[in-house]
């Protein structure tokens, strides 16, 4: 075969062409590309990890902010509380005052009431008494035909009235 009888006579030329290939490739992709692609990797690690710091901060930070302002809402939820307590104890207090004034003046108008009512009816047993007086006095002189004294007909009345 004449393939196999020409490969020895260029063996050696295509060793060299083809080391002379690779060592350009070598030297145009290993020392030119390869460096600039691991630079932009690095570049790019670095700028995630900045950004994923920053975010972290961030977090940290709204963690912080938040836990203030929750602080902050407990502390006004627990004076609001406290307002409403206080107000609760006035009104409370002041209920209880009018209620002590209201109590003590209708204690007042009910004696005054209960006075009233008792001369009221001393005034009328007076009158009871003198009216039986003379009615006993008038149908003694009508059934009897005798005239009673009015101080004898008062004091029959008072012991019937009385006893």
């Amino acid at each position: 075969m004449p393939q196999i009888t020409q490969l020895s006579g260029t063996f050696a030329s295509q060793i060299f062409w083809m080391l002379v290939v690779f060592g350009l490739i070598f030297f145009v992709v290993g020392r030119g590309m390869v460096p600039k692609v691991l630079d932009t990797v690095a570049l790019r690690d670095r700028k995630i990890a900045e950004d994923l710091a920053a975010a972290a901060a961030a977090r940290a930070q709204a963690d912080e902010e938040e836990e203030a302002w929750l602080k902050r809402e407990n502390d006004n939820r627990a004076r609001a509380q406290e307002i409403i307590a206080e107000a609760k104890a006035a009104a409370a207090r002041s209920t209880e005052g009018r209620l002590a004034e209201t109590g003590v003046r209708l204690d007042a108008q009910v004696s005054e009431a209960e006075a009233r009512i008792a001369d009221a009816r001393a005034t009328a047993l007076g009158e009871i008494e003198q009216v039986a007086a003379e009615a006993a006095d008038d149908i003694v002189l009508r059934l009897a035909g005798v005239k009673v004294d009015a101080d004898a007909a008062r004091a029959a009345v008072k012991d019937a009235l009385n006893g």
